[in-house]
């Protein structure tokens, strides 16, 4: 694809014990014997050397290993050289590659090489750049899978089955004047509906699971002075948020990061969602109402030791808006204080004292959230992806009328669409900007 030859840091900034310089490009060798001083590397072996700066002083030593094409990840030759991790060490060798002749890498410019020559498909390159950042052990298994082309078999079973339909059509063209077999129409429609079916299911597990691959947000809502902030505290295992007496103290969302069995989550402490006083108040609590809409999971507090008011009232009403699309938890918080917060129809799941212990929370949290990975379906991990399958689904949908009516050509165009959209999903026919787009999400050396 490209005849020049690339450079990047492959781990990330700050100080470890090692650091990685990848280096991808039909000069990739040439500028590894330089900055060594060496005659030559054998393929695949790991080689102690000496890196040297352009003016011969030494850098580093480090370990050597040449990947001869087209046995690399990007299916060019590459070498990858491992050096003492730190701020100046990488850098500086970094340098002395650029000096003799690469180039600095751009961003997911590796892994776009690697589409390219055909080493992987888009849905593998996906899988890589999230398996980087997977919010979970269940979304680094689900990621693995599809590296290794999981997502790709099931696309392209996907593809086949259309194509198989559209066969049908296509020969049928041929006789136009004569009325198609009701068995074979009756036939073709049978099969389209099972791929509706198949295809929706996918789109729903996709999206009840988009937490799991994202991190799943957890929204902790009431009124004010309900221990919202002793709750967060609790969950983190320190004081991050402030606590008072004082109603309005949190004046904004606060967001930290924990992480629950094998999950890595996202807690949000919301201000107190009330009439406000003041301006700063006001757009504290429309910030927290945000929080509730983008959370996947709202635990909803109320305070044992007040009777329930408007207040309340406005906090269930709220919920009950949010209860289809989310997982919600109720609790009874300062159980410890004298019962005073009484509703005849209202069920708690919990009931608890944040100050103390929040274990049947967390248990109940990580509950939720492998519930969410039990369902067998593949799972698309991108909105790009689910954009495609949805866009399959309409033009599926929009070649039923035209089936009937024995409109073949129109029938034809849309399953043609059909499987333009799902090839999209792994290898698309054309489209240099969405890939430019795509690829430059990704990290530097990756």
């Amino acid at each position: 694809m490209n005849s020049d030859t690339i450079s990047a840091i492959a781990t990330a900034n700050g100080i470890g014990s090692i650091a990685i310089i990848r280096i991808s490009g039909d000069r990739a060798l040439e500028i590894a014997l330089a900055l060594t001083n060496s005659k030559e590397f054998s393929p695949r072996h790991a080689t102690l050397t000496n890196i040297y700066n352009p003016q011969n002083e030494l850098i580093d030593e480090a370990i050597v290993i040449y990947f001869k094409a087209p046995y690399s990840f990007t299916a060019e030759p590459v070498v990858e050289i491992q050096c003492h991790g730190g701020f100046i060490v990488a850098q500086t060798i970094l340098k002395a590659t650029l000096h003799h002749g690469a180039r600095l890498a751009n961003a997911g410019e590796f892994s776009k090489r690697a589409f390219f020559n055909g080493r992987i498909d888009l849905s593998e390159a996906e899988a890589i750049a999230q398996l980087i950042e997977a919010k979970s052990e269940d979304a680094a298994k689900i990621l693995a899978k599809q590296m290794k082309g999981s997502l790709k078999d099931y696309i392209e079973n996907v593809r086949d089955e259309i194509i198989h339909i559209l066969a049908y059509s296509e020969v049928s063209i041929d006789y136009a004047e004569e009325d198609l077999p009701e068995d074979l129409v009756a036939q073709i429609r049978v099969k389209l509906d099972e791929l509706k079916r198949s295809l929706e299911k996918t789109l729903q597990a996709s999206k009840a699971r988009e937490g799991l691959m994202q991190g799943f947000k957890v929204a902790i809502v009431g009124k004010p002075n309900v221990g919202k902030s002793s709750l967060l505290n609790s969950l983190l295992n320190y004081n991050r948020a402030i606590v008072s007496d004082i109603a309005g103290t949190t004046r904004d969302t606060i967001e930290e990061q924990v992480k629950i069995g094998t999950h890595l989550i996202k807690i949000v402490d919301t201000a107190g969602i009330r009439e406000a006083n003041d301006e700063i108040e006001r757009i504290g609590i429309e910030r927290s109402l945000e929080a509730i809409e983008q959370c996947d999971i709202v635990v909803a507090l109320f305070d044992n030791s007040r009777e329930k008011d408007s207040e309340d009232e406005k906090i269930l009403s709220l919920i009950d808006s949010y209860a289809q699309d989310k997982s919600v938890i109720y609790i009874k918080n300062k159980i410890d204080l004298e019962t005073k917060f009484w509703h005849v129809e209202m069920k708690f799941d919990l009931e608890l004292n944040s100050k103390d212990s929040v274990t049947s929370l967390i248990e109940v949290l990580e509950n939720i959230m492998d519930r969410t990975n039990s369902s067998d379906e593949m799972m698309l991990i991108s909105q790009r992806q689910i954009s495609a399958v949805q866009n399959t689904l309409n033009n599926i949908e929009e070649a039923f009328n035209p089936l009937g009516d024995q409109e073949l050509e129109i029938f034809s165009f849309h399953l043609n669409e059909a499987v333009k959209e799902m090839a999209s999903i792994t290898r698309p026919f054309e489209n240099d900007e969405m890939l430019d787009k795509m690829f430059g999400s990704f990290c530097l050396g990756k």
